[in-house]
């Protein structure tokens, strides 16, 4: 941490089992069954509970972005996040995709605010060059 940064949030869980366990945040908000893609579990799988972190922090860094431009964001926005897990010689990876939408926003202008939220967003600013990542508007 920089001597100039200053935490806002730490987000606490306690995970046992791996991606065939649960996880449990600290104050009880959270407390989910997890299982591994694609198997006959009950749970999520971690890929899925990072997409949709990385959605509603990108939606609040899209307000951001909007808010500088004077836009105002269409109630109905939404962002579709996919996060593949990969294998390859190496081991594993991610990869993700971001489909935005924006309805009644030209698209210049939305491709503005989206671009101007993949730079402030903080799971953006993480997996900037560690992951291939795709922002579709849709």
């Amino acid at each position: 941490m920089s001597d100039n940064q200053k935490v806002l949030y730490t987000g606490k869980t306690h995970t046992t089992g791996g991606r065939d366990g649960a996880s449990r945040s600290s104050d009880g908000r959270l407390d989910v069954k997890l299982s591994s893609p694609g198997s006959a579990g009950q749970g999520t799988n971690p890929e899925q509970l990072f997409a949709a972190g990385w959605s509603a922090c990108f939606i609040g860094a899209m307000g951001f972005a909007a808010k500088s431009l004077a836009v105002a964001l269409p109630t109905d926005l939404a962002v579709d996040t996919e996060v593949d897990l990969c294998s390859n010689a190496g081991g594993y990876e991610l990869q993700a995709r971001l489909n935005v939408s924006l309805p009644g926003v030209d698209h210049e202008t939305a491709r503005a605010i989206v671009d101007a939220a993949h730079q402030t967003c903080p799971y953006s600013k993480a997996t900037r060059g560690n992951i291939n990542v795709t922002i579709n508007l849709v």
